[in-house]
């Protein structure tokens, strides 16, 4: 049975709730997903300003998760042009100056297959990184694309890096006419380590607005960008452009986050160029890679 949207228990895809085997979501997932996303009782609002807005949810019986939900109102951008941009591996390298490295692994199925994804932390925390399944499905004029962290056997944690769980995060694209949307972007993260209460602030009020508004100016420049980037290459909508190998579902396992190395890092005060808004690229409006 389908939970109802006002639901507040913390849901996700049912590999990492109950299953020891990866499986690829089906369309109770992504229902279910929607509702999340959709839902109001439980939520907390921390940030309400220029059409984006910012939840968090507490999860009281473990506090090593980390629940938010960010919303933005998308004008002059259509949906299916935001769906292009958080589907365009390349292009996210030019736009998120968060990421330090991304690839994509292996194809599952037409619309699912595996990444890699690591990232800055603000200084001065451990950088981290994530192995993820991700499928994604359009459904009419909407679009929703979700992940959930996997094992791949090629690609265990690295010393340099804290490997992250995603016990599920995704995108809610809704459309609200030709050419305006609505995103919405949950997530459920395990960082693997204690986080001090700075960091879970700054996500919340600087860091995840910020993040959506870069992403806003990425849309907008995307269209240029693309005709001049093999303008026909769109594997996430034509499934036989993808030159990924495929890889069977077996071959990879669920990851749980017992398994994985905490991180205390709840004592770590905040870096003065952190404090000055300019580490990590955070504090930087610069978009001129963006053409």
């Amino acid at each position: 049975m389908e939970k109802s949207a006002a639901s507040t228990e913390p849901q996700g895809p049912r590999p990492v709730l109950g299953r020891d085997s990866v499986q690829v979501p089906d369309d109770q997932d992504f229902r279910s997903f929607r509702s999340e996303c959709e839902a109001e009782a439980g939520w907390n609002l921390t940030y309400s300003k220029a059409g984006v807005s910012v939840w968090v949810q507490a999860m009281e019986m473990d506090r090593t998760l980390h629940k938010i939900k960010c919303r933005m109102e998308c004008h002059d951008v259509p949906a299916e042009t935001l769906y292009d941009v958080l589907h365009d591996i390349e292009y996210r390298k030019k736009w998120d100056s968060n990421v330090i490295e991304t690839f994509d692994i292996a194809r599952l199925t037409v619309n699912a297959d595996v990444g890699y994804y690591s990232w800055r932390c603000p200084k001065p925390l451990k950088n981290r990184d994530v192995i993820t399944l991700r499928s994604w499905l359009p459904m009419g004029t909407d679009y929703i694309i979700m992940n959930y962290s996997v094992k791949h056997p090629k690609y265990p944690p690295r010393k340099d890096l804290v490997r992250a769980v995603s016990i599920q995060t995704g995108y809610l694209i809704q459309s609200t006419g030709p050419k305006s949307c609505v995103i919405t972007y949950l997530a459920q993260v395990d960082p693997k380590g204690s986080l001090p209460k700075w960091v879970v602030n700054k996500s919340s009020q600087f860091l995840a607005p910020k993040a959506m508004k870069k992403m806003y100016k990425a849309c907008v420049k995307y269209p240029e960008w693309k005709q001049k980037h093999q303008p026909h290459f769109k594997p996430w909508l034509h499934p036989e452009q993808s030159p990924l190998p495929s890889l069977a579902l077996s071959e990879l396992s669920v990851q749980h986050a017992d398994s994985l190395e905490n991180i205390d890092e709840s004592a770590v005060t905040e870096s003065r160029e952190e404090r000055a808004g300019g580490a990590g690229g955070e504090g930087s409006d610069d978009d001129t890679s963006l053409t």
